[in-house]
């Protein structure tokens, strides 16, 4: 897989940060964006200390435009890999008297901005870009992966947008791929479960099949380097809850609506 020109989105913390630590290298350039100044700084840091040239952007997904510049601007002579990990979460309020809640619009509208709107804003530049470009010695023209969820396989009430939003992640990279991949760019939606990230460091209850944020990288660019339109894990975790979202819906509520979500308007980053 050539990796020597990379762009990653929320590379200040989580999976964006572990990833572009992972890809740092001699030889290799990497161009890191994030919103967050400070801590897009400690990635850069970490990873011209292994031998990378990078250019930090400090930029935010949600600006088409202004994403659509820095996209063509680091393309240069060209772009190998692109990874669109920004993204943030957040539950809803407790359950009132009459045991009702709901998602407050400005939570929704938000995270629809970031999480989907932020992903489009990434990956259809990097398209546009890659189709101008020659193919590589392997035939490709470059590969993009996006981050979805085992939320995009549910109907989870505690989350609603970030259901919805990574939902429609992983059915637009993996449909748009096929297509795609004729051209000689290869699309990757990764499906996981928890990952050892600031966006659950939050969480006080149990996270089954949490994994830390290295084993996730090595699993995601295996993934990536293999084609794959989709990557998933811990298989068992997504494949349960492909299976609770067959049942008739309210009797995986009954399930669903025990279970505790993240804290209401935190919107927490990967």
């Amino acid at each position: 897989m050539k990796q020597d020109s990379v762009l990653i989105t929320g590379a200040a913390s989580g999976l964006g940060r572990v990833i572009a630590l992972s890809l740092s290298r001699p030889g290799a350039t990497l161009e890191l964006g994030d919103r967050d100044s400070d801590g897009l700084a400690q990635t850069a840091t970490g990873c011209r200390a292994r031998g990378a040239h990078v250019e930090a952007r400090v930029i935010d997904v949600t600006d088409g435009p202004a994403m659509a510049d820095w996209i063509h601007e680091a393309a240069r002579d060209r772009l190998d890999l692109v990874f669109a990990c920004a993204g943030i979460t957040g539950g809803v309020p407790p359950r009132d008297a009459e045991g009702a809640t709901y998602e407050c619009a400005d939570q929704v509208r938000a995270m629809m901005a970031v999480n989907l709107d932020g992903v489009l804003n990434t990956v259809l530049p990097a398209i546009a870009v890659m189709r101008r470009q020659a193919r590589a010695h392997d035939g490709m023209r470059g590969r993009i992966c996006a981050i979805a969820s085992v939320a995009a396989v549910v109907s989870f009430p505690g989350t609603p947008s970030y259901c919805a939003s990574k939902a429609a992640v992983d059915r637009f990279m993996v449909a748009q791929g096929s297509f795609l991949r004729d051209a000689g760019i290869r699309l990757t939606s990764v499906c996981c479960g928890f990952v050892d990230t600031p966006m659950v460091a939050s969480n006080r209850f149990p996270m089954p099949g949490l994994v830390s944020a290295d084993d996730a990288a090595r699993r995601i660019l295996r993934g990536v380097a293999r084609g794959q339109r989709r990557v998933v894990f811990p298989r068992w975790l997504v494949a349960g809850s492909r299976l609770m979202d067959l049942l008739p819906i309210g009797i995986a509520e009954l399930y669903y609506r025990r279970q505790p979500t993240g804290a209401p308007g935190t919107m927490t980053a990967l």
